[in-house]
């Protein structure tokens, strides 16, 4: 069985992320979210940007892989903390 390409794998360069990113309002909200510099618990990213707790794990995991996340306590199972990554910080600017 050949293997599954996701959208994401088609990211070439800055340009293809924006785009990528701009895609998708949960995307684009999870990061706005946390673009003041604070550290929150997916919970509170799922509170604030309307987004259904079930999606918001698979937006951060998918942001964290992109390099626009940081998970500060990866090493615990509950309570884990999100922040931008300086990228996630440079790349708020070129969103909608």
């Amino acid at each position: 069985m050949a293997d599954k390409v996701r959208p994401e794998d088609k990211i070439k360069d800055y340009d293809d992320l924006v785009k990528f990113i701009n895609n998708s309002s949960y995307r684009v909200n999870v990061l706005k979210d946390l673009s003041d510099g604070d550290v929150k618990m997916p919970r509170d990213i799922a509170v604030d940007c309307n987004i259904l707790p079930n999606h918001i794990s698979n937006v951060l995991t998918l942001l964290k892989n992109l390099g626009l996340l940081e998970c500060i306590n990866p090493e615990v199972k509950k309570g884990r903390l999100y922040r931008l990554s300086s990228e996630g910080k440079d790349i708020i600017k070129d969103l909608k």
